[in-house]
């Protein structure tokens, strides 16, 4: 440390003097900070302890981005957006001018629009005449419609827009409500959330129904959902017209397959089931047993299950399980027997569950697994950054093939994959995650057959995204009325929103409340938007 008498007066230094002064002191504050981060690495090395690895943080891969049309892009980038008029009528209000001097002519009007919402409070005590008839009986006068309790339809749907579309909590609507003048506790909102919502729910299955029965395509995901404190799953299922959520306890196949029938629980043994069951590897003798049986069609699970029972086929200790495929087997033919999913293809993310059907996958997943492979020498990254380039630049012709279609540019397509996915570049793990994708081949080429159907599963995730929210804000449903109506309400939002239609309008229309426009039933505009 230097002395009091070796420190320098630097209000006598001249300017040449205080550089070098400012550079000799850097210099020493950087051998400094070199012997501590030196100090900190030999005692972490004593302690046993491992320094900071040094890894670059994982960006997406931004394939379809990437890939998009330069033209559309730069026509994005071009629009301008002017002004939208609003959705709702207008009402007038001509206001007159001030101190005109004499001889002034008049020149029309200037027009300026204001938007605003008014939000009050409203009681209304309604006197019900009540008479005595001659007989004894009592008549009361009824109440208006869309009057059931003592919560109006505005109030209700309000509470449903604001809890579902705009994420909101309870406890915050009620603090909302109770400072606007409600006079409503936290019971009460949730039971206007929760209670005689069996119409909406049953709505949204039918328009899962509608979009299975009509759609050319789905593209399905799921994500976790916590349910009376434990954990579940949610399984969204949609195309560009609608959107279904469910949430249960388990992702299994034969979980997919049971939502796949759209509300029924019945189990059918049909062709289709025991086709599925040799496609599944299913014993022969067991599959004999079925088809020997006279019964094909069963009411519920208890019954499927009592009818394996006497089969003797529950007590089997085999792999492949024989219940577990006999039942996907069973519920697959009920799945068709419906109606739903007949030449529907289903697009996922390469997750085994929804491996069903006429499958297709994600090629912006199937690209991920190679974007986030590690490399350790540049020949690996090379090599890996070379077949990602390639994956691109098919990619982009997979999306102008789906915009055009053309019978020779489909053979290319398929001979060109072959090119890609069955090069050696010399890193092991490269090759051999090229080999599993290689073998799949028709289901990423499935769009070949089906230039109808998205190459990737984003709109699936964007729909999700809506049941993270709400995870995140509220946790966990208690009831099961409380879960089934989160699942319908959100699914019955995402199809509103993707039809063109105004949940809040939606909601009261459904409630009675004075609307805009009345929205007629959902499963049948999603049916024509699929047929059409």
């Amino acid at each position: 440390m230097a002395t009091p008498s070796q420190i320098p007066d630097i209000d006598h230094l001249s300017d040449r003097e205080l550089k070098a002064l400012v550079i000799a002191l850097l210099g020493k504050v950087a051998a400094l900070e070199e012997k501590v981060a030196a100090q900190a690495e030999e005692i972490a090395r004593l302690k046993g302890l491992k320094g900071k690895p040094n890894i670059k943080p994982s960006k997406p891969s931004g394939m379809e981005k990437e890939t998009e049309n330069r033209a559309r892009r730069e026509w994005r980038e071009k629009r301008r957006r002017g002004a939208k008029p609003p959705p709702v009528a207008t009402e007038e209000r001509v206001i007159a001018a001030l101190d005109i001097p004499p001889g002034s002519r008049f020149k029309g009007y200037e027009l300026f629009t204001v938007q605003d919402l008014r939000i009050e409070a409203q009681t209304v005590c309604y006197r019900r005449e009540r008479w005595l008839t001659p007989d004894g009986r009592t008549v009361i006068a009824p109440l208006p419609a869309g009057i059931g309790d003592h919560f109006g339809p505005e109030i209700k749907r309000f509470l449903l827009a604001q809890y579902h579309q705009g994420q909101t909590t309870v406890p915050r609507l009620v603090e909302l409500l109770q400072t606007l003048g409600v006079a409503i506790s936290k019971r009460q909102v949730v039971r206007i959330l929760t209670d005689d919502k069996d119409a909406f729910i049953d709505e949204a299955r039918d328009v899962l129904r509608a979009g299975l029965t009509h759609a050319a395509w789905v593209s399905v995901d799921d994500t976790g959902a916590r349910h009376q404190g434990r954990n579940g799953f949610c399984t969204q299922i949609g195309n560009d017209a609608f959107t279904f959520f469910a949430t249960t306890t388990s992702k299994s196949r034969g979980n997919f397959l049971g939502l796949l029938r759209a509300g029924h629980g019945d189990y059918v043994l049909n062709d289709q089931a025991f086709a599925y069951m040799r496609r599944r590897s299913l014993a022969g003798p067991i599959i004999a047993k079925l088809t020997g049986h006279p019964a094909r069609h069963f009411a519920d699970a208890t019954a499927w299950a009592a009818h394996l029972d006497v089969l003797g086929i529950s007590g089997l200790k085999v792999l492949p399980d024989p219940v577990m495929i006999a039942t996907e087997g069973a519920l697959w033919g009920a799945v068709l027997a419906h109606g739903f999913v007949d030449g529907t293809v289903i697009l996922s993310d390469d997750a085994g569950q929804f491996n069903v059907g006429e499958h297709a996958l994600c090629w912006v997943h199937a690209e991920r697994l190679i974007h986030k492979l590690d490399t350790f020498t540049a020949v690996a990254r090379a090599a890996k950054e070379a077949v990602r380039g390639l994956i691109w630049w098919f990619y982009t012709d997979l999306k102008a093939y789906c915009r055009a279609p053309d019978r020779r540019r489909k053979a290319a397509l398929k001979a060109r994959f072959d090119r890609i996915f069955k090069r050696q570049t010399g890193f092991a793990t490269l090759d051999r995650l090229l080999a599993r994708l290689h073998a799949n081949k028709s289901e990423l080429l499935r769009v070949l057959d089906y230039p109808q159907i998205p190459l990737h599963t984003n709109g699936s995730e964007n729909d999700i995204r809506c049941q993270v929210t709400r995870r995140k804000v509220s946790g966990t449903t208690r009831s099961d009325d409380g879960r089934d109506c989160r699942d319908a309400f959100l699914s019955l939002a995402k199809t509103c929103r993707k039809l063109g239609i105004s949940f809040w309008d939606y909601l009261g229309t459904r409630l009675g409340a004075v609307v805009a426009v009345v929205v007629p039933p959902l499963p049948d505009l999603v049916a024509a938007r699929c047929a059409g």
